[in-house]
């Protein structure tokens, strides 16, 4: 089974519906509303699991109507959702895995993590912006400044 595939069941136990969709705008990956997502059909699996993943985290973390991107509460729920979407999909676990597994560059491990590597870097960015230079996990050390890196500590 692939992520997608797991997004897919993470929805059904959540009662959200997931439809395949043909968006007229080719600037539309995804959109939730009351329990349905629309994923656009004719996106790659890496594509569309990114996509879904953030789509699910609006389900669960947003309120409301949020597509005015003017307001910054609706900013702020839109940065929640991709943050839920990105620990999810990847998270600081994910990363020390993909390094475990010998990973030599973002490419290979956007390609281990089955997502896409637009997706890889804005959660790499965004655990920056959180974490700042670096983060220990376990006995692990993710340095996100100047570049990722990750170091077994000993």
């Amino acid at each position: 089974m692939n992520k997608f595939e797991e997004l897919e069941d993470v929805a059904y136990q959540d009662g959200v519906d997931v439809l395949n969709y043909r968006f007229e705008s080719n600037n539309i990956k995804g959109l939730y509303c009351d329990g349905v997502v629309a994923i656009r059909e004719d996106m790659t699996i890496p594509e569309k699991t990114c996509a879904l993943a953030e789509e699910l985290g609006h389900h669960e973390t947003s309120v409301g109507n949020i597509l005015d991107m003017t307001s910054a509460a609706n900013r702020k729920q839109e940065r929640q959702a991709r943050f839920w979407a990105y620990n999810k999909q990847i998270g600081l676990f994910g990363l020390v895995r993909a390094f475990e597994h010998g990973c030599q560059n973002r490419f290979e491990i956007a390609e281990y993590l089955e997502v896409t590597e637009e997706f890889l870097e804005e959660c790499i960015e965004c655990y920056r912006n959180k974490y700042g230079i670096c983060k220990q996990v376990d006995n692990y050390l993710i340095y996100f400044i100047p570049q990722l890196a990750i170091m077994k500590l000993v």
